[in-house]
């Protein structure tokens, strides 16, 4: 690990001295590129020099330990000595992560798409708690928050919904949300006070463009219809909704928020390029070992991967077995401590199976 750390560090410092060349610095592409580089390697390097300063300091303590005669000094350099060997595994720990093989993803914006599922009327209630849930979240990380497009139900939910989230390591964030995600809790319209039992599944999908998903509009068939809301009424007089066919794999994206055709077609690009890429490279994870597939997850989205008790006031993720209580706090946005415990959790199994790079 540490020759790797070392040539990482070259590596850091060369980029450094090469973004001050005239050469580069007027070339917009080259000096963008380069940047890039440099800033995914900073964490890495920063934490490598933590690392080796710490390190250093341990044998500093351990020689004047070895060779000092004054018993005061050496009792303030055992003090510390004691306190930078504590915290010497949490910080290798710490650099082994920034080690492990980035997602390309990680650092991408996302589509996010909540459906309901199984539950009649209450699954379409609790989509619509899933939808605020993300909202507040998304804003909370100040991320750039757009609804796309949303269907709403007959009581206040939602049937379907699609949002697009930009900001800093967004996917990175959000990728643990795909999934199934079930709820327990007594519908207000229950006069037996049963609790039922129902479902929303939540679609993470890495924003794709156009240089990552050629698409051929032929293989396209492009519909447009007049635009309706709840119960089929209409709520536009012109032909600006737009239905998008991908021919080859069937993939079928529906757009009618924006008055304007353009607009709607347009929303509806982005998201079938972000499906066609999820689709993509969720072939390429079913072809890799079963290893790395239990590593990741295997982003099914027929996974049961959490539920929402109601009257116990607690969300259980059942990949991880985190318990967490405050199921009020959490659809208000209040998500960190969970998002946080499913980073650490994958990231330790990496590490595990010996993924680093």
């Amino acid at each position: 690990m540490w020759d790797k750390l070392e040539d990482i560090e070259r590596r850091f410092n060369a980029l450094t001295d090469k973004m001050s060349d005239p050469s580069v610095a007027g070339n917009a592409t080259e000096f963008q590129k380069v940047a890039k580089e440099r800033a995914q390697l900073e964490p890495v390097v920063e934490g490598w020099k933590t690392l080796r300063t710490l390190r250093e300091g341990i044998e500093e303590n351990r020689a004047l330990i070895a060779e000092e005669s004054d018993a005061e000094l050496i009792e303030l350099a055992r003090e510390e000595l004691a306190e930078q060997e504590a915290r010497l595994p949490e910080l290798e720990a710490e650099v082994q992560i920034l080690l492990l093989p980035k997602d390309p993803n990680d650092s991408k914006n996302v589509i996010l798409e909540v459906r309901a599922g199984a539950g009649g009327e209450e699954a379409a209630l609790f989509a619509g708690d899933l939808l605020r849930m993300y909202l507040r979240y998304g804003e909370r990380r100040r991320w750039k928050v757009e609804l796309m497009s949303k269907s709403d139900s007959e009581r206040g939910g939602i049937k379907e919904a699609v949002l697009r989230l930009e900001g800093q390591e967004v996917f990175a964030d959000m990728k643990y949300e795909s999934g199934v995600h079930r709820v327990q809790r007594v519908p207000e319209t229950e006069s037996q006070g049963r609790i039922h039992t129902s479902a929303a599944s939540v679609a993470v999908l890495p924003e794709a463009d156009e240089v990552e998903v050629k698409i051929d509009p032929k293989e396209l068939r492009i519909d447009v219809f007049r635009a309706s809301g709840p119960g089929g009424q209409s709520v536009n007089t012109t032909d600006s909704a737009v239905r998008i066919v991908h021919l080859p794999t069937g993939i079928t994206v529906s757009m009618q928020d924006e008055k304007s055709q353009h607009k709607n077609k347009a929303k509806a690009m982005t998201v079938l390029r972000s499906r066609l890429l999820e689709a993509e490279e969720r072939k390429a994870a079913e072809e890799r070992s079963e290893v790395r597939r239990g590593q990741v997850g295997s982003g099914d989205r027929s996974d049961k991967i959490r539920t929402y008790n109601f009257p116990q006031d607690r969300l259980t993720d059942h990949r991880i077995g985190l318990t967490v209580h405050n199921l009020p706090g959490i659809l208000a946005g209040n998500l960190e401590d969970v998002v946080m415990a499913l980073r650490t959790h994958f990231q330790t199994e990496a590490l595990k199976a010996g993924g680093m790079a």
